[in-house]
């Protein structure tokens, strides 16, 4: 991030902090204190994965940039490095997540979710579905600096037809963000989805695709409700009876998201964690991303979908450092 300016990196810094997180501004933060004080966490003999979990999880992202600044001018070598070198298993990949500058963390888990044999599909319509356009221009300029390629170049490659045109849309990062709602469009757009799917024989996908991916979500949200006037259905059903395969996943993913979107990730949180095994890859991401934007929703949300808390929830499913820092990321027992 040394490429980056000051006030530049305020303006990115501030897209990516909300109202509802659970990991505020530490107060009398210093960055050599803590850069320090994480060396000799490290640097001892043995890890003290203590003082790593207490000063990690308590600093907000744009503070933990200023401490692997410090920690570079120290030591000579980058934090997330070292990091990587002295910590493994999930535990190493929550901690570098946490290290790591919110855009450049969203490139990663994008291109972890497209490498290899097949893509997870999942992944790519959780990340592209919940940031808003700023944020995803943030990512896809990200992407270009950390791979040399082209976050749309990627996703085409590994997708294709509606569900490809719709994840082109969003990762151009090129939805309506006014909060102003027009009641005429959403008329009008009720009746274009209603005239596309329920009304006709076959289904327009573009016409879903262009309102679904541009509009804004409160104008969505009125959309969906101006459909059900008209065709006496939820969005959702229709949804569901007229379209498929990963295209139907990423707009039912839409619809949830303009609805409620920490409903939406409470829901995913909720299947990483149930069940035999844990899908670390997705909980840690939306523990990281959301931790300074809406987790105390998402953990409001995780208790009414499932009767029990996230914080519990992650007691009974991880174990170690691992669960320590996860615990501190969720801040607290509802």
């Amino acid at each position: 991030c040394d490429l980056i300016s000051r006030e530049r990196w305020d303006i990115m810094a501030s897209i990516w902090v909300g109202k509802r997180g659970t990991i505020r501004d530490y107060p009398g933060f210093n960055p050599s204190v803590d850069a320090e004080a994480i060396r000799k966490a490290i640097r001892g003999i043995g890890t003290d994965e203590k003082t790593l979990i207490s000063v990690l999880t308590e600093r907000t992202n744009a503070q933990r940039q200023l401490i692997a600044k410090e920690y570079q001018a120290i030591c000579g070598k980058e934090l997330k490095d070292d990091l990587k070198g002295d910590l493994s298993g999930h535990f190493k990949d929550l901690m570098v997540a946490l290290v790591t500058p919110p855009a450049v963390f969203d490139a990663k888990q994008l291109k972890k979710s497209m490498k290899g044999t097949g893509t997870n599909e999942d992944a790519l319509i959780e990340i592209l579905t919940t940031r808003t356009s700023k944020q995803m221009q943030e990512i896809g300029h990200a992407y270009y600096t950390v791979y040399k390629k082209s976050l749309g170049d990627e996703i085409s490659s590994e997708t294709s037809g509606d569900f490809r045109k719709a994840l082109l849309i969003l990762a151009n990062g090129r939805r309506d963000e006014s909060l102003k709602v027009d009641e005429q469009l959403a008329r009008k757009d009720a009746q274009i989805l209603y005239n596309a799917g329920e009304k006709r024989w076959g289904t327009d996908e573009d016409a879903f695709t262009d309102i679904l991916c541009l509009r804004s979500f409160p104008q969505l949200k009125l959309t969906f409700d101006e459909y059900r006037n008209i065709s006496q259905k939820d969005i959702e059903d229709s949804i569901k009876g007229e379209l498929s395969g990963h295209f139907e996943d990423l707009l039912l993913a839409i619809v949830r998201c303009a609805r409620n979107t920490p409903a939406f990730l409470a829901e995913r949180l909720y299947q990483a964690l149930k069940g035999a095994g844990t899908d670390e890859f997705t909980v840690n991401r939306i523990m990281v991303s959301r931790s300074e934007i809406d987790l105390l929703d998402i953990r409001a949300e995780f208790k009414k979908l499932s009767g029990y808390s996230l914080y519990s929830a992650i007691k009974s499913d991880t174990s170690g450092h691992y669960e320590s820092t996860l615990l501190k990321i969720c801040g607290g027992d509802d």
